[in-house]
């Protein structure tokens, strides 16, 4: 008996040590340690973040045709003001225009509860924020946090963009000027994270934004949990709903989410413009984790750019992908100076996509604003392995082109390693080798004919 005791508590010391063996290992693209933040993962308790502040305890009423922007933020501001506290939607949808979280206050969703956005965007005012890469003066989002340390937004409810009339609208004006860009229609994001750490967004769904779903800036320890992330494709197009959007940003994981949008679902940002990484505002992504999520119909899974200047240790692991456009798409700007480095994506099973990898120059509203890039962009350290896909293109990747040839403008790619990859694929393009230095391939087969 002794002797069998002795084993099992032998067993359990080596299963102990197996694990965290295992998560000792695990590191980065690049060989640094992933920290023991990435794997600690647990739903907001609201039990411990101070006093709880039901919304319908406060003279707001539960009829989703009245705006009441002004009474859900003196709901927020009185929960700031006594210590903070949880701001709770219950069932029901309550409409609103931009809403400011402050320090030690959070917003909880419960079942049923709907936090919905006005469809007229003079309830949305114009801050200072960021877009597109650029620094400026811009519509708020419907949900706003800047400069807090752990604001979470959890539950099981919905935070509702209202995004159909904003969406008709820019098609329209796309229709009648077609050099319309994105923020010439006037339209707010859904939810905006800016200087912030320590932040958890899980549980809750985000659906229909007028523009970007997520957007993350500046912001540090952020993780995006157990999400459903949507916008629609048809019948009316969603026109730049993108799912995530991480700008400049460190140590961010999305974990667990489902993400369907018409745009990029992860979207790599950071700046642009030639003189793009001198600028303070600007910034480089660093140890982005995407892993165990689900993809519907997007543009990109996994996207650098299209306003983006550095990107180093980004992971994309572990997930299901169907109806997007680009497994992983990288837009070299040739009026920005960008730096992709060490990227490892592994462990994808996928149907119906457009193109497994897709790297080409990216030039729409090109601007070297009378300036030179200075350099040559890279993307280097790029691993892709343990890989299952059906695509219309495998290895949609082009040498950069002079696209003004008063200026140049060239990118190196050098240190990719495909590795177990199998895929079918209805327009082969044949893997040009010479065009990436040291540029490694093995046990990789399309339609089913291995090809290294």
């Amino acid at each position: 008996m002794l002797t069998q005791k002795i084993r099992l508590a032998l067993l359990l010391l080596f299963s102990i040590l197996l694990n965290i063996s295992a998560s000792a290992k695990e590191v980065f693209p690049d060989g640094t340690p992933i920290p023991e933040w990435f794997r600690q993962n647990k739903a907001t308790d609201i039990n411990k973040l101070g006093k709880q502040y039901r919304v319908t305890d406060h003279n707001i009423t539960t009829d989703s045709t009245v705006l009441q922007t002004r009474l859900l933020q003196a709901v927020i501001d009185k929960a700031h003001e006594n210590g903070g506290g949880v701001v709770i939607i219950p069932k029901g949808t309550f409409l609103s225009g931009s809403l400011f979280f402050k320090q030690g206050t959070h917003l909880h969703l419960e079942e049923g509860g709907k936090l919905k956005g006005s469809d007229d965007i003079s309830n949305f005012p114009i801050v200072m924020t960021r877009m597109e890469g650029q620094t400026l003066k811009y519509f708020a989002a419907l949900v706003n946090a800047d400069g807090l340390d752990g604001f979470t937004v959890s539950g099981k409810g919905t935070i509702d963009g209202n995004g159909l009339r904003y969406w008709r609208s820019f098609w329209l004006r796309r229709e009648f000027n077609p050099k319309t860009t994105n923020m010439d229609e006037m339209r707010p994001r859904l939810v905006y994270i800016s200087n912030c750490k320590n932040v958890q967004l899980s549980g809750v769904k985000l659906i229909n934004s007028p523009f970007w779903t997520t957007h993350l800036y500046k912001s540090e320890n952020v993780k995006l949990l157990d999400l459903y992330i949507y916008s629609p494709k048809e019948p009316i197009k969603a026109p730049s709903s993108d799912a995530v959007d991480i700008d400049a940003c460190k140590n961010v994981l999305i974990k667990n989410c489902y993400m369907s949008v018409n745009d990029d679902a992860v979207a790599l940002k950071g700046g642009k413009g030639p003189r793009a990484d001198k600028d303070p505002n600007n910034g480089s992504n660093l140890n982005i984790i995407i892993e165990d999520c689900t993809y519907g119909f997007c543009h990109g899974a996994l996207t650098f750019g299209s306003e983006s200047v550095h990107d180093r240790n980004i992971i994309l692991r572990r997930i299901k992908v169907n109806h997007a456009e680009r497994l992983l798409w990288f837009k070299m700007r040739p009026d920005t100076p960008q730096n992709y480095e060490y990227v490892l994506v592994e462990d994808i099973e996928g149907h119906d996509i457009g193109n497994f990898i897709f790297i080409q120059p990216w030039t729409q509203f090109f601007d070297l604003k009378g300036e030179q890039v200075s350099g040559t962009s890279k993307i280097q350290n790029i691993t892709m392995r343990n890989i299952k896909l059906d695509c219309n293109n495998f290895f949609n990747v082009g040498a950069a082109k002079e696209v003004n040839p008063s200026q140049g403008f060239g990118y190196k790619m050098s240190d990719f390693r495909f590795e177990n990859i199998h895929v079918t694929a209805k327009n082969h393009l044949e893997i040009n080798t010479s065009i990436i230095e040291n540029f490694k391939l093995k046990n990789v087969t399309v339609n089913k004919k291995k090809v290294f």
